[in-house]
């Protein structure tokens, strides 16, 4: 315990980093052995510097749009003895701007020979145009699953696939108090926004 205030002391053995977010998506997508793109908004910075270089070394395709003055978000979590003690966010969030249709000229520029898009929403401001996107997606007859975040999911109007989990559905819908009326809200939720699955 610190003699300057009543916390625990860690003493700092290993370091790991490691692409979390959309990032660890990627990389679970190249694992299976499918060419990953990865389009994204980062900050110009050391950390967007390293995130590169460990998706590219996993084989996946890197297309960020750096933004001077940004951070890229960072979580720090101090772990003792397998127990996570605290995690630290570092991140700003993202202004709608500029940034948004580079985005879009990014995911466009990129869909050569894609069969699939996943839009991994994180609410942090990178997916601020996403009904953009679908479209692009749909007059291309490219699949588009998304998970979602926000609970607005007219934002996913058109998706192929949307994949709440319990918390986020119910966020949207209400409170379901049975299978039945999950699978209820879902089909009209479905219905309402135009989705697939």
């Amino acid at each position: 315990i610190s003699p300057e205030a009543p916390v625990p002391v860690v003493h700092v053995e290993h370091v790991e980093e490691r692409p979390g977010g959309a990032g660890n998506v990627a990389l679970n997508v190249a694992a299976v052995g499918a060419s990953a793109h990865i389009v994204g908004i980062t900050g110009d910075d050391d950390v967007a510097d390293t995130l590169e270089t460990q998706l590219e070394a996993a084989n996946v395709h890197t297309r960020f749009h750096r933004v001077p003055g940004m951070q890229t978000i960072t979580k720090l979590r101090v772990l003792s003895r397998h127990q996570q003690l605290v995690r630290c966010d570092f991140e700003s969030t993202l202004q709608e701007d500029a940034t948004a249709n580079t985005l879009l000229e990014e995911v466009e520029s990129t869909l050569e020979g894609v069969k699939a898009v996943i839009l991994s929403d994180y609410a942090k401001g990178t997916l601020n145009r996403t009904q953009a996107v679908i479209a692009m997606l749909k007059k291309r007859n490219i699949p588009v699953f998304v998970d979602p975040k926000t609970s607005d999911f007219s934002a996913y109007e058109g998706a192929t696939l949307i994949t709440p989990n319990l918390k986020e559905f119910e966020a949207v819908v209400g409170p379901c108090e049975n299978e039945r009326v999950i699978v209820e809200k879902g089909h009209a939720l479905m219905a309402k926004h135009n989705i697939e699955s």
